[in-house]
């Protein structure tokens, strides 16, 4: 574990661009029939449950490791998102399916994190993606740096103190999680019910 934050801060306020209604085209990946992911997750839900409603849990259906937005609906032109998925086509195909472990735990000011190891395979994923984007739009959204591949298990849904928290995660032992990572998914993604829900746009293999 890291250090701890003090405080929790409540992650679903509205960020700039963003409110009910609104789509967003992301990469993500994501953890669709990974077992051991959701074994995982499933134990992070029934430890924090005696928390109560200081934090919104993950279902196993919403799990995600967050890689690269593109921008939101009616802001894209459809054919530009059905042109990146195309150019990522052949770079991703270039890098190879490969195991991540998801876990132990990092408390963050807004959320309970699993850090994805090792990274350089996925930052290698986001990078083929970042170059797709670049092909077409001729310039890329979100900054390269400042990313950290991770598995979020549950939310902060609002502000107070974080010792609540630390205190049940510091009690845990549980096992990492093995995730074997064969696609990218292009997905659109909303924040209207105080969780990231989507719609599948295009799955992109890896080679």
């Amino acid at each position: 574990m890291t250090t701890q934050p003090e405080t929790m801060r409540n992650h679903w306020w509205w960020r700039p661009g963003w409110s009910v209604g609104r789509r967003f085209y992301t990469w993500h990946l994501t953890f669709e029939s990974q077992d051991d992911v959701h074994r995982l997750a499933a134990e992070y839900r029934s430890a924090l449950a005696p928390l109560g409603d200081i934090l919104t849990p993950i279902p196993d259906q919403w799990l995600h490791l967050t890689m690269q937005g593109i921008g939101f609906v009616g802001e894209t032109k459809e054919q530009d998102v059905h042109a990146i998925v195309d150019a990522a086509h052949p770079r991703l195909a270039a890098i190879p399916a490969f195991d991540l472990q998801i876990g132990p735990e990092v408390l963050d000011p807004e959320a309970v994190l699993l850090h994805g190891h090792p990274d350089g395979p996925v930052r290698a994923v986001r990078n083929a993606i970042r170059d797709a984007i670049g092909d077409v739009l001729g310039e890329v959204p979100e900054k390269a740096e400042g990313f950290t591949p991770h598995v979020s298990v549950a939310y902060s849904a609002g502000d107070g103190p974080a010792e609540p928290i630390a205190q049940v995660l510091a009690g845990l032992n549980l096992t990492p999680a093995q995730a074997r990572i064969s696609s990218a998914e292009l997905i659109v993604i909303h924040r209207d019910n105080q969780m990231y829900e989507w719609e599948p746009f295009a799955k992109v293999p890896l080679g």
